[in-house]
């Protein structure tokens, strides 16, 4: 069998204990028919646009819908506009009732604080897996 490269993930919240659930829920891989994955942690917007700006290879980004000064909704409708072929976004909101302004900001798909492990790794493997196209 040979081995797959490992998926790329960037993790954007201000608050560390944030990110270390979000790694904590992923570990090494988000599903058994998934490569191993690499996290990428930032702390702030513009550490994560310089790293995105250098054409660093990205698989799927999640965000921090509450992350202060600046929210992972603004950063992800950011990235959808500006970033060819962007990478799916999973945003996680502070409420289910903010499922709107996780739509509002292109995410491809949305999870609520707190975080719930099963829920957010499922997710992520969704947004990872490969599309298959439909023959027309």
């Amino acid at each position: 069998m040979n081995e797959q490269p490992k998926k790329q993930i960037i993790v954007y919240s201000d608050d560390s204990s944030v990110r270390a659930a979000v790694k904590s829920a992923l570990g090494t891989r988000t599903a058994s028919d998934l490569p191993e994955h690499v996290i990428h942690e930032f702390a702030t917007a513009a550490a994560l646009r310089a790293y995105v700006d250098n054409k660093s290879t990205v698989h799927l980004f999640i965000l921090d819908g509450e992350a202060v000064p600046e929210g992972g909704m603004g950063v992800a409708r950011q990235l959808k506009d500006e970033v060819f072929e962007c990478a799916p976004v999973l945003l996680i909101t502070g409420r289910k009732e903010d499922a709107w302004l996780a739509a509002w900001s292109m995410a491809d798909a949305s999870v609520v604080h707190p975080i719930d492990p099963f829920t957010l790794a499922k997710s992520a493997a969704e947004l990872l897996r490969p599309t298959k196209l439909i023959p027309a």
